[in-house]
């Protein structure tokens, strides 16, 4: 990996000058993208799930060609996939993880390829501990309070009800930044936590128009898109188009596909990111 340096007062990262614990020391290898660029947190569930997995990485790839810069943790699970979907679609990304920035302990060894990727794509990692300060579980909330406060907003996938993400959300709370949340299904242990936040005022996101709406894009309309969208769809997804001739509710979809629940409503959900559907008034109906 590229040589670790100390960077001065001067290039700190303005909106990490203004949280309330701002960082002492700033350890860094890479360069950071530019600040007039839109810093998105996005992290979720070490424990995630297909469902987590997916809407992580649609959301992030439906962000391609905007000047957006993804931050995460560098953490199994949701972190992981936030910072590869990022490299695909070409958006820098930036991390900060629970250890010092030397090879020999960066957390977690696993993602020390993932790290130099990073690097090598023109993000950056960075760490207010020295280089080789080894994880420990203090660690993580104060690099959670970096990613939280050097961000425009925070992006939570999957979190359980009891879930050091959360941490994250609420610090994004305590800073004046915005926090969105991935709406899962009720029998999901892993949207808990998710469901709970946009019960307490988080912004749902249910699509990629809905996470650019949010920062501030104007979305433009393209007819082709619904087209371009079905043809795409897996066969159970075009199972589920053809009985929503006319609006349903779950329970009815459920009843005519005869599938267990949990998977039905995992594909639902799926289908709800994607944009294919709309769930309003306990009805679901195609999302034309």
């Amino acid at each position: 990996m590229n040589s670790i340096r100390k960077i001065s007062k001067e290039e700190f990262p303005k909106s990490l000058l203004e949280i309330p614990q701002p960082p002492k020391e700033l350890y860094i290898i890479g360069e950071l993208p530019p600040e007039n660029a839109i810093y998105l947190c996005v992290v979720g569930s070490r424990k995630f799930t297909s469902y987590g997995k997916d809407a992580c990485q649609k959301l992030i790839d439906g962000l391609r060609g905007y000047p957006i810069i993804i931050v995460s943790g560098l953490a199994m699970g949701i972190d992981t996939f936030a910072h590869q979907a990022a490299l695909k679609a070409g958006l820098k990304t930036i991390s900060f993880p629970g250890s010092g920035l030397s090879e020999k302990v960066l957390h977690p060894q696993i993602n020390i390829r993932l790290a130099k990727e990073i690097i090598e794509s023109g993000g950056c990692l960075i760490s207010e501990f020295e280089p080789d300060f080894k994880a420990a579980p203090w660690s993580f909330p104060m690099r959670n309070r970096l990613m939280a406060g050097i961000s425009k907003a925070v992006l939570i996938i999957e979190a359980e009800d009891k879930s050091g993400t959360l941490i994250t959300a609420r610090m994004a709370t305590d800073y004046n930044r915005d926090v969105y949340a991935v709406p899962g299904s009720i029998n999901s242990l892993s949207s808990k936590g998710t469901n709970s936040l946009i019960r307490q005022g988080a912004t749902p996101i249910t699509c990629v128009d809905d996470l650019l709406l949010a920062l501030g894009f104007e979305v433009k309309i393209d007819e082709n898109k619904q087209a371009k969208l079905f043809a795409d769809c897996s066969p159970e997804e075009k199972e589920i188009l053809d009985l929503l001739r006319e609006p349903m509710s779950r329970d009815e979809i459920i009843r005519e596909l005869g599938s267990p629940t949990p998977e039905v409503n995992a594909m639902l959900s799926i289908m709800e990111i994607k944009g294919l559907i709309k769930e309003e008034m306990g009805e679901i109906r195609v999302n034309i």
